[in-house]
């Protein structure tokens, strides 16, 4: 596996639009502005790919498109590092024009450098993995570097902040607060922090006991359903079929998974179904451990809790619920395919390895 170099000032750093084209909108233009200053005050070069700002309808039509912008961004030298607007619904269509073009595929391995998103954009983590190249499942542009108050969370900020340091290992703990998500993204909005809550509950064991050493893989649990079942499309098990996307039996044995909800705040019943999925597939059993992402809003907290329970009585694997990453904020980085050791009794998670090329200046 590949890593990345970390990052300096005075490097150029894209951002893409890989699924909603939300950030071409007017009414996100405050949020770009806000994102793209927090960028230069961190002494990085925002550049803007062609595409990313076309528009909702465009994107939604254009994946190739898409495509192109990904593709420009890792052919080019000169930039060292790759922001993601948002997720999306439909990623996974511009995986075809990627694996398929062998110029990309090189530049990837050629060009190693940041690649940092969630939510959908899990599709684009799968399809990187298998080129070899370590991303990172954190923050985007849209809703952490645009954070309306007047800086970004501090968990996250501190957080994104590892792209630019050359860490050989270190902690990921549970943040003391985490934030309500905004009704509204308007202007209005500016300057007015989120309802920060205290953190009650930390990292807490559902399933399982002791310590298990494995490398992170995963993302959002409703996009890693729809590529297994095409619940939302139909042709998304082709295209992860046809590329060999998602690791062979004996590499998931080496994975500590990692699963989070969405915004969309799935029933119980729902995630119950998406997890029964990825049991019936034996993935459940054959990975190391398992960490789960907390709810977005603590919405069905104890009830997911039960879910994970209740589909894991009868699995040895160990479960950690509550960790600061994905659809929840704060956010941190969860860096695929790094070497990880989860403690379920002590409720710790440790990145083992550094998770950028500490051999590049």
């Amino acid at each position: 596996m590949v890593k990345p170099k970390k990052l300096n000032k005075g490097d150029k750093i894209a951002i893409v639009s890989l699924s909603s084209g939300i950030l071409g909108m007017s009414y996100c233009e405050h949020e770009l502005k806000i994102a793209i200053k927090r960028l230069e005050d961190m002494g990085l070069v925002p550049i803007i790919m062609p595409n990313a700002l076309k528009g909702v309808d465009f994107l939604k039509d254009h994946p190739e498109a898409r495509a192109a912008d990904l593709k420009q961004a890792f052919i080019d030298n000169s930039i060292k590092g790759i922001i993601c607007a948002i997720g999306g619904d439909d990623t996974y269509r511009t995986i075809p024009y990627l694996m398929e073009d062998d110029e990309f595929k090189t530049a990837v391995k050629k060009n190693p450098k940041i690649f940092t998103g969630f939510s959908d954009t899990t599709n684009n983590h799968l399809m990187l993995n298998k080129l070899g190249l370590s991303t990172f499942y954190g923050p985007c542009v849209i809703v952490d570097l645009a954070e309306l108050d007047n800086d970004m969370l501090p968990y996250t900020k501190e957080q994104f902040l590892k792209f630019f340091l050359n860490e050989s290992n270190y902690e990921i703990k549970s943040s003391p607060f985490w934030y309500k998500e905004r009704e509204s993204f308007g202007i209005e909005e500016i300057g007015k922090p989120r309802k920060m809550c205290q953190e009650q509950h930390g990292y807490e064991t559902l399933n399982g006991s002791g310590m298990v050493i494995g490398k992170f893989y995963g993302g959002c649990i409703e996009s890693i359903y729809d590529d297994f079942t095409g619940n939302r499309y139909g042709d998304e098990p082709q295209v992860f079929e046809k590329y060999n996307i998602f690791p062979t039996e004996e590499e998931w044995k080496e994975k500590i998974l990692f699963l989070e909800t969405s915004e969309e705040k799935p029933k119980p019943e729902e995630l119950e179904k998406m997890l029964i999925e990825l049991k019936n597939r034996k993935i459940l059993n054959l990975v190391k451990g398992i960490i789960v992402g907390k709810p977005q809003d603590e919405q069905y907290y104890e009830e997911y809790k039960n879910v994970y329970r209740k589909v894991f009585a009868d699995i040895d694997t160990p479960v950690l619920f509550n960790v600061n990453f994905g659809h929840s904020t704060p956010r941190c980085i969860i860096p695929y395919d790094v070497q990880a050791t989860i403690d379920f009794d002590n409720k710790k998670i440790f990145i083992n390895e550094p998770i950028l090329d500490n051999n590049k200046k």
